[in-house]
């Protein structure tokens, strides 16, 4: 088996991995497989420069050599393009507004241990997928904050209409009502249809997991990306007054219910931006990143950007607990 060749770890960019352009970039993941899956577990995250992927179908056939199974969306906030099972673009989300630091559907009772983004063509300006260390975010909090989500876990509430957000046909894959309550039982996930058929959903999830692997305990979660705090002022007092503050399209909480307050939700997104580590993307990268050590985020940018996206390797683990939040056998 080839060793991994020497990875760049300059300072506050993502550990590099340059390569030659390979005939066959499939092929070269095949060969390179296991040492590139054991540094993207010890470390976190690597990019690969130079690997020359041209188009999906290429994204893909990489995608399949390098992890075991793919995972399909559910529970998703945007629209995608499917491009084959578990590889899609990136998600609809203003070029002008950054995606804030997360996990991958760390709200789902089942989520990738894999991520995977291949960039086809880079943005004019800006648009990188940034990386923080988990395990590291989780250190710098304040113990009584991170203590209080350990015990309690987080709550996530949604409304699904057709005028804003995800339908719930975007995020469930339909708009049948029994599959969905089906879906939501099966889920742990509280749900009530409103009188104009819209949707609204409860659930809570841990907010700190240990890795299956490394054991490492991690900060892993959507609690700020997915509170109203982090929503551009003018949008979030559009939404309030438009939907009223029960009818956000997404929110976060306490795990008992308490609001998470717009300081919290402020630390957190500054503990984040100390952690983050961004290389600006380039024709025919590819980003490997670990869901449950790393999150990642998504700068605004300018100009067209097209990045696909792979979500593989289904992970539940014992202490991503659906009723309590805390670590079960």
């Amino acid at each position: 088996m080839p060793a991994l060749l020497p990875v760049e770890t300059d300072p506050g960019a993502p550990a590099t991995l340059r390569v030659a352009a390979a005939a066959d970039p499939a092929r070269w993941a095949a060969e390179q497989r296991d040492p590139l899956r054991a540094f993207v577990t010890e470390h976190g995250a690597l990019m690969i420069r130079g690997l020359d992927l041209r188009d999906a179908s290429g994204v893909t056939a990489v995608v399949r050599e390098l992890t075991d199974a793919p995972v399909t969306e559910r529970e998703a906030f945007t629209s995608r393009q499917i491009y084959s099972e578990g590889v899609y673009s990136s998600a609809k989300w203003p070029p002008n507004q950054p995606m804030c630091m997360h996990h991958e559907l760390s709200y789902a009772t089942e989520f990738p241990g894999l991520m995977l983004f291949a960039c086809l063509d880079p943005p004019e300006e800006g648009g990188a997928t940034c990386v923080a260390d988990a395990a590291a975010v989780l250190g710098a909090l304040p113990p009584e904050l991170t203590d209080r989500f350990e015990r309690e876990g987080w709550l996530l509430t949604r409304s699904y209409n057709d005028e804003i957000g995800a339908t719930v046909a975007d995020a469930f894959g339909t708009d049948d009502r029994e599959a969905v309550e089906s879906y939501c039982r099966a889920n742990a996930i509280e749900f009530a249809w409103q009188p104009d058929g819209g949707l609204r959903t409860r659930q809570r999830r841990s907010a700190v997991v240990h890795h299956p692997v490394t054991g490492l305990r991690c900060w892993f979660n959507q609690i700020a990306f997915l509170n109203e705090w982090t929503m551009a002022p003018e949008v979030r007092e559009y939404l309030i007054e438009e939907y009223g503050a029960d009818g956000l399209p997404f929110n976060t909480c306490y795990g008992n219910g308490d609001p998470v307050t717009e300081d919290i939700v402020d630390l957190l997104n500054k503990t984040y931006d100390a952690h983050t580590v961004r290389r600006p993307w380039q024709a025919g990268d590819l980003l490997i990143v670990d869901n449950i050590r790393t999150a990642h985020s998504r700068e605004a940018f300018q100009g067209p950007r097209d990045v696909v996206v792979a979500m593989a390797d289904p992970v539940r683990t014992k202490d991503c607990a659906p009723d309590s939040g805390r670590a079960v056998a």
